[in-house]
């Protein structure tokens, strides 16, 4: 039951010989999504063993072309390769403009639909709603519409204790009610859930947040957050570029992931300037100790936490 992301973009603006822009792959169980598309994802992707095919959700948080300027060619790249089944694509609302130019120039050869859902919440709300995962979107502070993505686990069904069917002669209808939490009664006694179920693991959840300055409602939206994938364009030496362009510090970055009681911090979309990341990450983890830089094509596991 796999729960990752892999940062395969971890640079701001333009791509440099180290650092692409931004995208990345988050996986769920079975189930793996593309967050965001710069400028050499399809490269990325297959350096990363991701096959095409694999990507059936692309979650673009923003119209930047840092954060889109692959799309074109992975969409026509899905087309030569002869997919047919769906691709889902959730953007800011002026992505449809992006996709009917798409269409009337580059689609010739697409055999497959592309569905799109415009984001346009004003507050934190439901937009993928699968068997063993939801997607939530919410609005980031951004000099243009920007999302942000909350990706949560189900709560797992119950598991019976096994050693307590033979045990207590559980019978088929039994085991299916304590599976569904219910209580059984045998006469005066009563079964109790507690007792013979357990649930095999703790549903966990990963935050995407990037680009954004801080705001008092992005704590409250990724509260308890296994791990936060967070702007982190500049350090304390820029602290007013980022307030002039809608960004964070490596400082602030660690504030909301603090404010959050999140798990992890993994800070990304490092401007061009900053050769050396490590004071950025000093400061950071002066406010939320565990912090880590993203690294290009480095998978970040979310552990299964037991209950």
């Amino acid at each position: 039951m796999e729960f990752s992301l892999i940062t395969m973009g971890t640079a701001s603006a333009s791509a440099n010989p180290v650092r692409h822009t931004s995208a990345h792959v988050v996986t769920v169980h079975n189930h793996r999504f593309l967050v965001d598309c710069g400028e050499g994802c399809q490269m990325s992707l297959q350096q990363c063993s991701i096959a095409f095919s694999w990507i059936d959700n692309i979650l673009l948080s923003h119209l930047h072309g840092d954060h889109l300027f692959g799309i074109f060619g992975l969409l026509s790249t899905m087309a030569m390769q002869g997919r047919t089944a769906p691709l889902y694509i959730y953007a800011p609302a002026g992505f449809q403009a992006i996709l009917d130019f798409f269409y009337q120039n580059f689609a010739d050869g697409v055999k497959y639909d592309i569905n799109f859902t415009p984001l346009t919440m004003k507050t934190k709300e439901k937009i993928v709603d699968m068997r063993p995962l939801e997607v939530f979107a919410f609005p980031l502070r951004h000099r243009v519409p920007t999302f942000g993505f909350l990706f949560k686990e189900k709560e797992p069904a119950r598991n019976i204790r096994k050693e307590l069917i033979e045990r207590d002669s559980l019978t088929l209808s039994e085991i299916g009610a304590l599976k569904r939490g219910e209580d059984v009664r045998r006469g005066r006694k009563k079964l109790k859930v507690e007792d013979y179920t357990y649930i095999p693991y703790v549903a966990r959840s990963l935050a995407y947040c990037c680009d954004t300055a801080p705001f008092k409602q992005l704590p409250q939206w990724i509260a308890g957050a296994d791990l936060v994938y967070h702007d982190s364009t500049y350090a304390d030496d820029y602290e007013d570029h980022a307030a002039k362009y809608f960004h964070s510090t490596s400082r602030m970055a660690a504030q909301t992931a603090a404010a959050a009681r999140a798990g992890q911090l993994i800070l990304g979309h490092f401007s061009t300037r900053y050769k050396d990341l490590e004071p950025m990450l000093a400061q950071a983890r002066e406010v939320f100790p565990n912090t880590l830089l993203s690294e290009e094509q480095h998978k970040y596991v979310v552990p299964t936490k037991r209950s």
